[in-house]
């Protein structure tokens, strides 16, 4: 190893490049579907080698500098690779799109790698040579982690804290400090190993101590996980019983030769489905839910639709459905200059939609398409169909249809957001619908599922996800996933939620407060410890 940190400390120019860009493909195998952790061991610390040997420059060069290159080289590898899966969707639409494919997706990887390169060129700026290196180091590497999750309004995709929550008992510590927090932790334990290496004049033992610790920190967090599994009692809803529908609508893509009438024959045929010979099928149930995208056109235009879709719910059984919503003026007339919007409706006994959710963060490229003007001289569209993609929504997630409890919606990747989800404190449980069939096949729709059951955790509410090709799962307050459907199963899954979690959780209160000190704490020790004489540590 000792070879390896020098190596790396003394590379430079396009040889130095790819070990970053190496490096960061090996860490994304640290999060979701796959969960090695001893990835980020291993490469945080090259990333932190390069550092040391990164050449200084003066002024406002030093953001652009070496320091700069060696974090967009990791972030390009890693985020190359984590978000491979986007390339399913360009298989899909063909013709072009499969030329674009591999450019698209470096593309994105680079875009969201400057993030990365300007955490670490700030680093550098306030870079020491002593143990407080690898506290800067996740100082800033969290910064920009943040900033990736809310700047030009957002893609938190892949949050490297997600590779902390492997298992049950690790998601728990993000009831406590988020997602965010997350990351900042696992950057500054998983960085130690190179305050081990390279060797210098300090004993073994003590070189260690920093790398035992880290390891302690994380079954520190598996145990007091466990502990708030087992000491944590819900209690299932007496007022809930809900059947999610996974009905893989496959027309989802292709608005002009949809069939209306099959689609709404194959939800209501799944809907009234019985398990088993006692099941009673819809009968006594309360919410019924259908994903995202099942409808290739407005509802609105389709009356004998709606009057199937009310003939067939029972009494006091609400449908919760994704589906688009024309934009319609005071007169029921098409708002001409708005593609209308991506919704969640709530429709009751009568075909009455009685709430509704627009959905308000939107997919670039997928649902709206940013410069369209200039994309189009070339062909290219959103990938989502419709009339012009999507118009955003106000974002007031809380829907409180009558006769039902309180819930925050959600819309597809809406759910990849922490802390950006809607007043917990005011809901009862979390929907998210989504249609992940655009990534069947790839590692898209369990990386998809595993971010969204992350809110259940934070928040301390359950969640009910439906999938229009999977993953359709019920996660419990904790975070676990208590009952699901298959990807690419077709069928019902009839759950009954639990309560929320009493008392809700820290994080509930406190938000991201305990990221924030962290690193106030982090760039007050890494200014003293930039103004110290430089020494080996």
């Amino acid at each position: 190893m000792t070879w390896l940190a020098e190596t790396v400390m003394l590379s430079h120019g396009w040889r130095r490049f790819l070990i970053l860009v190496a490096a960061g493909a090996v860490a994304a195998s640290s999060i979701a579907p796959f969960f090695f952790l001893p990835a980020l061991f291993v490469t945080l610390p090259i990333w932190v080698w390069a550092l040391d040997g990164a050449e200084r420059r003066l002024g406002w060069r030093r953001l652009v500098g070496p320091a700069f290159t060696i974090g967009f080289a990791f972030g390009l590898g890693y985020f190359t690779v984590a978000l491979h899966w986007l390339g399913a969707a360009f298989l899909q639409e063909g013709g072009l799109f499969l030329l674009l494919m591999p450019v698209a997706i470096v593309a994105l990887a680079a875009v969201l790698a400057l993030f990365w390169g300007l955490g670490s060129a700030l680093a550098h700026i306030f870079w020491s040579h002593g143990a407080l290196r690898i506290l800067t180091f996740a100082t800033f590497l969290a910064l920009s982690e943040y900033a990736r999750g809310h700047l030009f309004t957002g893609f938190p995709f892949d949050l490297l804290g997600y590779a902390l929550t492997a298992n049950d008992q690790m998601l728990q510590l993000a009831s406590v400090i988020g997602s965010y927090g997350l990351t900042f932790m696992v950057a500054l334990i998983a960085a130690t190993p190179a305050l081990i290496w390279p060797a210098d004049q300090r004993g073994l033992v003590r070189r260690l101590v920093p790398f035992f610790l880290a390891v302690a920190v994380i079954a520190g967090q598996v145990g007091w996980g466990n502990w708030r599994l087992q000491s944590t009692v819900l209690t299932p809803r007496t007022d809930m019983k809900v059947r999610m529908v996974q009905p893989m609508i496959l027309a989802h893509a292709d608005w002009a030769s949809a069939n209306p009438d099959d689609i709404v024959t194959t939800l209501i045929t799944l809907s009234q489905s019985k398990l088993t010979l006692s099941d009673p099928g819809l009968d006594g149930i309360t919410q019924l839910v259908w994903p995202e995208s099942v409808f290739p056109f407005f509802l609105n235009n389709y009356p004998d639709a709606i009057a199937r879709i009310a003939r067939m719910l029972p009494d006091k059984t609400l449908l919760l459905t994704g589906a688009p919503r024309e934009a319609l003026d005071e007169d029921g007339l098409p708002i001409a200059d708005n593609p209308g919007y991506n919704s969640i409706l709530a429709i009751n006994t009568k075909g009455e939609v009685v709430a509704s959710y627009d959905k308000s963060h939107l997919v670039p490229f997928g649902e709206y398409l940013p410069f369209q003007d200039f994309f189009r001289l070339f062909g290219i569209n959103q990938f989502v169909p419709g009339t012009n993609g999507w118009a955003p929504g106000d974002g007031k997630r809380l829907m409180s249809p009558p006769g039902s409890p309180p819930f925050l919606a959600l819309v597809c990747y809406e759910a990849v957001f922490p802390g950006d989800i809607g007043d917990p404190k005011q809901a009862q449980y979390i929907l998210n619908v989504t249609n992940d069939a655009w990534f069947d096949g790839s590692i898209g729709p369990a990386q998809h599922a595993h971010h969204a059951a992350m809110r259940a955790v934070e928040t301390g509410l359950p969640m009910l996800r439906a999938a229009n090709s999977g993953m359709t799962l019920a996660v419990d307050p904790l975070g676990r996933i208590t009952a699901q459907l298959a990807a690419g199963e077709q069928g019902v899954l009839d759950v009954t939620p639990d309560e929320p979690v009493p008392g809700g959780t820290i994080f509930n209160r406190v938000g991201d407060l305990p990221l924030w000190v962290a690193v106030g704490l982090g760039l007050l020790l890494a200014y003293i410890s930039s103004r110290r004489p430089k020494h080996v540590a």
